[in-house]
């Protein structure tokens, strides 16, 4: 997987399309070293509606609390308990095992709605 491959919301979520046509969604590498030390995930229920850019959890690091938001709409398929056991693998590689959920996208035009890394990386430059 590469960055590249992937769409971003400006709260630093992401979604990757899968062939089957759900996505999965984590957060980058940039939210995770901004959190520091990720000690707690809070992650929907499989069945749970999302909305984008609305509230769909929390994580806890040693530093503070913040909200998940989803970058997509859709219905949780499943979401990655491997993270809840673990949390710090959002530390160590949040786009491969430190993903959140994967989703059944309600509209797949919502991804245009987000960016492209060559974007998401000219807007963290333009926030430094």
């Amino acid at each position: 997987m590469t960055p590249d491959a992937l769409k971003y919301s400006e709260e630093h979520e992401w979604v990757r399309m899968e062939s089957d046509g759900s996505g999965v969604v984590g957060i980058t590498d940039f939210a995770a070293d901004s959190l520091g030390d990720v000690v707690f995930v809070e992650l929907p229920e499989p069945g749970a509606e999302l909305t984008q850019f609305e509230k769909m959890g929390e994580i806890e690091s040693v530093k503070a609390v913040s909200d998940l938001y989803s970058p997509v709409s859709g219905t949780v398929m499943a979401r990655n308990e491997s993270i809840i056991d673990s949390p710090e693998l959002v530390n160590d590689s949040p786009f491969d095992s430190g993903w959140m959920v994967r989703v059944t996208l309600a509209d797949a035009a919502q991804l245009d709605n987000l960016m492209t890394y060559a974007e998401y990386q000219a807007m963290l430059e333009s926030q430094s």
